[in-house]
Formats: structure tokens, C-alpha cells, sequence
């Protein structure tokens, strides 16, 4: 292709990459697949970098210590700002558990591995990420990590092979696959792993070492090509959003539309090409390196200090203000370094790079070490940050899905009491979360109660469920039979089941086909089975209401309002908006109690949400641990509900 001058749509298309990202971040639904941004960055990085290694090793006078240093250039500087800041702020804010996160994410970035360590944690669209101040930098990693590799491969591949542009090729196509392979089984490596990842950047390699045609080309097709790449991306980027496998086959879309944006307009002036060219998309696009360093940790921080969430005029504001903090970042910070007005030699740019990476990663390293500095916070801001973790046990009660190679986990309240257990709690984690309460319970009635829970596996007869959960549901309906129990509570996070868990497609023991009619109709007929088969053992049964379902966010903020000074008096989830989400699973409990007398309701409404407001806080202690988890004391403050259960110790 060989066409690599002043690329004014290239900048154009930073903008396009950019500004779906940051309006995906900051909450414009309209943007749902923003994230795709990334993807036409990194087409834009390996058509441009490859350009750079194609041209100098031709000529011979390719050097790995002058590419190397022209890359720390252009990326560490502003980097290094951004962390710094990043991490000041974080002093300020965050959690000690949050704040010894971000250092290990600091230490991480700093040796641009910061992909590796987020492939082990939650996934990308997941809630808990919306704290990780750094999350972002996962792809500036991938990028670092691939210019480490690919110029040796490049200076190999041009001087032993003769036909190496098909090896490059075939490359490309492993890449792809590898994606392709790990998108079900292990879509977090498909997501941030460099394997995975290298396809997209060689596009665009592929783009910058394409022979030049030896026949003209006619202009339309040119026309055509823009036109169908600018619509890839943009169909992406509004159509695609969390629930999307991604990348996988998706990433087609905007990969390739990203490298037929290239492709054409390198060949004249097409009008998509003039579109990209105009001069607010050029300026965008020059502030696009800046911009995506900045806007993350501006969208976490402001996003901590914001009671309800981030509404859309504050939205704005933010987004804004990221883009001033862009704009003095490229003119104070990076061009005066890529201008080499600042360490203008390559040993004393080696040197400085080195110091700045061996800095920032001893910072981290020494935020980690001191685990977030916990002498920050006052005593109720650490109460606050302390109730986002389990203490009581509820853990030890529970079977992990995932990680637990056994079945038979259970925990018994009240040892020593006399007389054997004839009650059990059975649920998920939410049943584990009323571990205090049972505990409480069990003292207070003087009865032994057993607790068996798996997380994320509801308490139901079905054959919907993952097979170890059908297998453990299974398990304690036996032990049910075999230890006589007369009474079983069954308590769930039942919605979790049914409907999108804030915006994200959570049915995990449901077909992801499913319509919400059919998920609510699959529980129901799963839970009725379930309290049918309980009824036929003689078995009481209760069934526990769902806790309200709290705000994104909500319960993770209170430490950083506290820390600004913000009173989490009226913060909640409206008593109104709890009773219209759980309208479905009330109707199906009231009905199944009116149906039979054994079968008897538990509603924590009443208790959680006084004055209409479903508060987060009750008498200065956080009641949950997240979203919808109770936290120890939330879980302490439901055992009045289970009084009327004493008459069944009898």
C-alpha cells in the first residue's frame, strides 16, 4: 500500500474511535457498543507503527533501541501523569481495599502488564469495574506488549523469507482463531490477552505492507469502501453492547470496517475520507491519546462522588472537563516531548523512561504493601469500606460455583442446643447473607438450624440450572428428607434469575434466548416444583422476599462521600421502584401462600424500606456489602422476621 504521509482522516478516525468509547463510559445508552473505539485503535496503531518498521528495515537502517524510544516518547509522558494523578486522587477517595487495588494496577501499567492482571479479575462490562481506576489501560498493555515482539518478528520474517507478507498472514488467522476459540470458554482471555488480541493490530499491519496494485483502481470502489467502512463501525458501535460476545466474530465488524477506512482513503479523496478530514474531527483526534488516558479515571472518581450516578448533564460536565485535562495534556506534556523539546537525546529519553517505569511501579508496589493506607480513613468511613466484606462466616456456608470441588458445604447454628435441626435455610448467596440472623435465630429460639447455599444457584426445581447446581440442589433435597427437617426457608436473589441485572444480560441458569416472559415463567414453574416437592416431604415452607436491589454503584460510593463530606441520609432505591421490579415474584409467593397454608411468606419490604425510601443505611451502618448482597449487619438486623418461625422448634 506504501501510503503513509500527513493522514488528516487517520486523526479523523482516532476521533471516531475515541469519542464512542467515552460517551459508552459515561453512560449514553444510544452508544451501547462505544467500546468497539478500541478495536479501530489498535487497526490505526498497526497500520501506522508497521508503516514506520516496513520503511526502515527496507532501507536498513531499522533500530530497536530508536523505535523504542520513539514509542516511551509517545506514550509514557502522559502515562506517567495520568497515574501520578490517578493515584493522588485515589488517596483521597477510595477505599484501603480499592486504594491497594489501584496500586497493584499502578505497579502493573507501570511494566504495561496491567491486561494480564485484569484477565484474572471480573470482567470488563461487569459492575465491580466501574472501580478500577486504571481498567483502561488493558489496551495501551496489549499494544506495548505487541511492539515488543513484532519488530523482531518484522526484521525476521523481511530478511530470511521471501513470500513473509503470507506468513504475517497466517499469523493473523492463528490470532483470529485463538480469539474465536476462548470466546465461550474463556472470554476474559479473549478480551484482554495479546494472543487474542494481535488479529486486529495486524490488519492494519497487513494494510501498511499490502504490495502496491499494479492496476488502477476505479474511484467508486474507493467511494464504496469508505462508505461500507464508516457504517461497520458505526452499526457496532450502536448496535453492539454488553450482552455481545465480544470480540469473537463481532470484532469483525469494526476491524474491518476500521481497515476499509484506511484502505480507502489513502487513494484520494473519497467523501467519508473528507468527513474524517474536517477540522473538528482532526482536532478530537489529536487529543485522542489524552482524551481515553484521562476520561476513565475522571468517569471512576466522579462516578464515586455522585449520589444517584451520573446523570446525564453531569455526564457532560465530566466529559468536558476530560477534555480540557486532554487538551493541557497534549500541549504542556506530550508535545513537548514528541517535539523532543524535553529529553531530546534517545540515551537520556532511554533513561528517563526507565526511572519514570521503575517509579511508578515501587508507588504501586508500595500502595499494595501498605494495603491502601487504612489510617486515611476516620472511623466511619473504614466502618463503611469494612462492611463491603463479609466477616461473619456467610462465605464458609456457602459453595462457590466455581472454585469449590465439593458439593456438600453446609453450616450448623446453635451446636449444642438440644434436639436435632428441623429447620434449613436453601438458597444462594442471599441466603448466605441471612447467616447472622440465622446465628441470632438459633440463640434466641434455642434450636440448631442448618444453612445450605451455593452462589448463583436458586433454590428451585428445574433442569434449567447449571448441571453442579442441579446437582447440589438435589443434594440438600436429600439431606432435607434424611435430617427430618420441618421447616425450610428458601431465600434467593429470585430477580437475578428473570431480568437484566442494570442493564446487563445476568440469566445465568436460563437460555440466553429467553424473552423476560419466558424467564418469569421458567422460575415460577421452577420454584412451584420446588415448593410442591417440600410439601410432599411434610415439610413447612417459607419463602423469603427479595431484599431491594440498590443502584449501580450505590453501596461502593458511600466511603468516597463520606470522605467529601456527603450525609447518606435519603440514598436508596424508591420504595416504588423495589415493589415494580419484584411485582412478578410477589404475585407467585402470595399466591403459592394462599394456596396452602404451608406455605408461608417472609417480606423484609417493611423492615428495609421505611418512609418509601429503601435505605442503604439504617442507625449508622451500611445494611449491604454491595448491590443486593446484606451486609453482616444488614444480615443481623432480618432475625425479627424469623420469629414466627419458633413455633416449629416445638
Amino acid at each position: 500500500m506504501h501510503t503513509f504521509g500527513n493522514r488528516r482522516d487517520i486523526d479523523g478516525m482516532r476521533a471516531l474511535a475515541v469519542i464512542p468509547v467515552v460517551l459508552f463510559h459515561f453512560g449514553f445508552s444510544a452508544f451501547s457498543g462505544g467500546f468497539v473505539g478500541v478495536d479501530v485503535f489498535f487497526v490505526i496503531s498497526g497500520f501506522l507503527i508497521t508503516g514506520i518498521l516496513f520503511r526502515e528495515i527496507n532501507a536498513q537502517r531499522f533500530s530497536f533501541l530508536d523505535f523504542w524510544g520513539r514509542r516511551a516518547r509517545r506514550i509514557l509522558p502522559a502515562l506517567s501523569v495520568v497515574l501520578l494523578v490517578t493515584l493522588a486522587l485515589g488517596w483521597l477517595l477510595l477505599t484501603p481495599k480499592d486504594y491497594s487495588e489501584l496500586g497493584r494496577a499502578t505497579r502493573y501499567q507501570a511494566l504495561f502488564i496491567s491486561n494480564l492482571l485484569y484477565m484474572r479479575q471480573d470482567g470488563y462490562f461487569e459492575p465491580a469495574s466501574d472501580l478500577k481506576p486504571l481498567l483502561h489501560t488493558w489496551s495501551l498493555a496489549v499494544e506495548e506488549q505487541y511492539y515488543i515482539f513484532f519488530p523482531l518478528l518484522m526484521m525476521v520474517l523481511m530478511r530470511y523469507l521471501r513470500h513473509w507478507r503470507w506468513v504475517l498472514f497466517a499469523v493473523l488467522l492463528v490470532s483470529f482463531g485463538l480469539n474465536v476459540g476462548h470466546i465461550d470458554r474463556k472470554p476474559e482471555v479473549a478480551f484482554f490477552s495479546l494472543p487474542a488480541r494481535a488479529w486486529e493490530l495486524l490488519c492494519g499491519a497487513m494494510l501498511a505492507v499490502l504490495p502496491a496494485s499494479k492496476s488502477a483502481v476505479r474511484p467508486w470502489i474507493y467511494q464504496v469502501a469508505g462508505l461500507a467502512g464508516l457504517a461497520a463501525v458505526l452499526v457496532a458501535v450502536f448496535t453492539f453492547d454488553a450482552s455481545t460476545k465480544f470480540p469473537g466474530w463481532a470484532a469483525l465488524l469494526p476491524v474491518l470496517g476500521a481497515t476499509a477506512l484506511i484502505w480507502s482513503g489513502a487513494q484520494g479523496s473519497t467523501w467519508v475520507g473528507q468527513l474524517l478530514s474536517t477540522r473538528v474531527m482532526v482536532w478530537i483526534g489529536l487529543l485522542s491519546y489524552s482524551l481515553y488516558l484521562w476520561h476513565w479515571p475522571v468517569y471512576v472518581y466522579a462516578n464515586a462522588i455522585s449520589a444517584d450516578g451520573i446523570q446525564p448533564l453531569e455526564a457532560a460536565a465530566w466529559i468536558a472537563l476530560a477534555l480540557g485535562l486532554a487538551w493541557v495534556s497534549l500541549r504542556f506534556v506530550e508535545l513537548p516531548f514528541r517535539e523532543k523539546r524535553v529529553l531530546a537525546g534517545r540515551n537520556a529519553l532511554l533513561v528517563g523512561a526507565l526511572v519514570a517505569i521503575v517509579v511508578l511501579a515501587a508507588m504501586g508496589a508500595v500502595v499494595r504493601s501498605q494495603e491502601g493506607f487504612p489510617q486515611r480513613l476516620s472511623a466511619k468511613e473504614m466502618e463503611y469500606a469494612q462492611s463491603r466484606d463479609w466477616n461473619a462466616g456467610q462465605e464458609d456456608c456457602m459453595v462457590l460455583s466455581f472454585n469449590d470441588t465439593h458439593l456438600d458445604k453446609a453450616c450448623l447454628a446453635g451446636k449444642g442446643q438440644q434436639g436435632p435441626a428441623t429447620l434449613l435455610f436453601w438458597g444462594d448467596s442471599h441466603a448466605a447473607a441471612l447467616w447472622p440472623a440465622i446465628q441470632a435465630t438459633a440463640k434466641s429460639q434455642g434450636r440448631q438450624i442448618w444453612l445450605y447455599s451455593m452462589s448463583a444457584c436458586p433454590p428451585i426445581l428445574s433442569s434449567a440450572p447449571r448441571e453442579r447446581c442441579t446437582s447440589f440442589n438435589e443434594r440438600t433435597m436429600k439431606r432435607v428428607v434424611e435430617l427430618g427437617i420441618k421447616q425450610v426457608v428458601l431465600a434467593s436473589n429470585w430477580g437475578y434469575y428473570m431480568y437484566s441485572f442494570e442493564g446487563a444480560d445476568k440469566r445465568m441458569m436460563l437460555s440466553p434466548h429467553d424473552t423476560k416472559q419466558q424467564a418469569e415463567q421458567r422460575l415460577a414453574a421452577g420454584v412451584t416444583a420446588r415448593v410442591a416437592a417440600l410439601r410432599q416431604a411434610g415439610v413447612e415452607v417459607w419463602l423469603f422476599k427479595q431484599v431491594p436491589l440498590q443502584r449501580k454503584g450505590a453501596v461502593e460510593r458511600l466511603t468516597s462521600l463520606a470522605r467529601i463530606g456527603r450525609s447518606p441520609e435519603g440514598l436508596g432505591r424508591s420504595l416504588d421502584e423495589h415493589l415494580a421490579r419484584d411485582r412478578f415474584i410477589n404475585t407467585l409467593f402470595d399466591s403459592l401462600s394462599a394456596a396452602d397454608p404451608g406455605v408461608r411468606i417472609i417480606d423484609p419490604t417493611s423492615l428495609m424500606c421505611p418512609d418509601k425510601i429503601c435505605n442503604i443505611e439504617a442507625d449508622g451502618h451500611l445494611l449491604y456489602k454491595d448491590v443486593d448482597h446484606l451486609s453482616d449487619f444488614g444480615g443481623a438486623r432480618m432475625s425479627p422476621l424469623f420469629a414466627p418461625l419458633a413455633h416449629g422448634a416445638q
